[in-house]
This record gives C-alpha cells, sequence and structure tokens, in this order.
C-alpha cells in the first residue's frame, strides 16, 4: 500500500509541477495579446504570428494544465451528490468515474488523435493563416499531453480510492487527502 501511495504522490506532483510551469503561460498570453492590441490600434499595424502565438499559448496552457485541475478538482462535476458525501463514497464515486468514463475518453483521445498528431509532425505542419508561425504541429502534440497528464492523474485518483476503501488514507500526504465537509452549523 506504501507504493501505492508513493505512486499518487508521484503522479500528483508531476502534474503539479507542469501546472505550476504552464500556468506561467497565462502571463506570456496576456502581454502578447496586449501587444497584439496596441500595434493594432496605436500603430495601425499588426504581425500575424502574434496572433497565432497567443491563441497557441492558450491552447498549450489549457491542455497542458488539465492534469493540474483535476488534481486539485477544479473540473466540473455534479457537486450536489459529491460535495456533501462521505470520504468513502467520494473515493468510491471517484473510483468509478475514473474507470468508467475518464480513463476511456483518455484512450479515445489519444486512438484519434495519435494519427492526426503524427501527420501534422510528417509535414512539419504550419499555421493555415498565411505569414502565421511555423511549428503548428508542436501545438497539435498537446492534445496527446492533455490525454496523458490526465489519464495519469486517474490513476492517482483510483490508487488514492483504493487507499480510502482499504482504510489507508493515512499513508496519503494531507495535501492528498480527501477533504471532510464540514457541517455549516
Amino acid at each position: 500500500m506504501r507504493a501505492l501511495a508513493r505512486l499518487v504522490v508521484v503522479i500528483s506532483g508531476f502534474n503539479r509541477l507542469i501546472g505550476n510551469v504552464f500556468s506561467w503561460l497565462s502571463l506570456a498570453i496576456v502581454v502578447v495579446c496586449f501587444t497584439v492590441v496596441v500595434q493594432r490600434y496605436v500603430f495601425s499595424t499588426t504581425q500575424l504570428w502574434m496572433q497565432d502565438l497567443y491563441v497557441w499559448l492558450n491552447g498549450a496552457m489549457f491542455t497542458a494544465v488539465a492534469g493540474f485541475a483535476l488534481l486539485r478538482n477544479d473540473h466540473v462535476r455534479v457537486d450536489i451528490f459529491y460535495r456533501p458525501a462521505p470520504v468513502r463514497r467520494k473515493a468510491l464515486i471517484d473510483l468509478v468515474g475514473v474507470v468508467l468514463f475518464l480513463l476511456p475518453f483518455a484512450f479515445i483521445v489519444v486512438y484519434y488523435g495519435w494519427n492526426f498528431v503524427a501527420r501534422a509532425w510528417r509535414i512539419g505542419e504550419g499555421s493555415p493563416n498565411p505569414g502565421g508561425l511555423e511549428g503548428y504541429f508542436i501545438l497539435k502534440a498537446f492534445i496527446l499531453v492533455f490525454a496523458f497528464v490526465i489519464a495519469i492523474q486517474g490513476v492517482a485518483m483510483v490508487l488514492r480510492s483504493v487507499l480510502v476503501l482499504s482504510g489507508n488514507e493515512r499513508l496519503l500526504p494531507e495535501s492528498l487527502r480527501y477533504a471532510e465537509q464540514r457541517s455549516p452549523h
């Protein structure tokens, strides 16, 4: 069980690192977008590659941080059932949800995305916009990054659920345990 807990910590740490690094792209997106607006409305000029850049940075950031968002429980869920549930029920809901929905979804994304991404890399696909950025194939690769980071975080969720259901949640650091819902009274 300690090995399972360690794996949860490693996977969660990896997604936390990726999330913290890629979240800085939001600053770059704001700077590039601001620059494009100033160029367009103050100087009546524009650089098409810069317009591509902030859209691409946005796509890269949101796909890369998906596992981090899953780690932090920032994804949409039906909280009316989940939030008030006891810890063991939350673990069971996560276990079933990941196995039945999240992991098959990640598999489908990889299955259908692989050839799409491979073709882009094979031809060295660039921007569909004339004068846009080269390297569009790199952005398309983030489709697979997305599937990978949510799948491994899903595995961490399954392992965490197993630890909880077997009475071994204490092996996890406090930050990776289920939070008890406190009564408002």
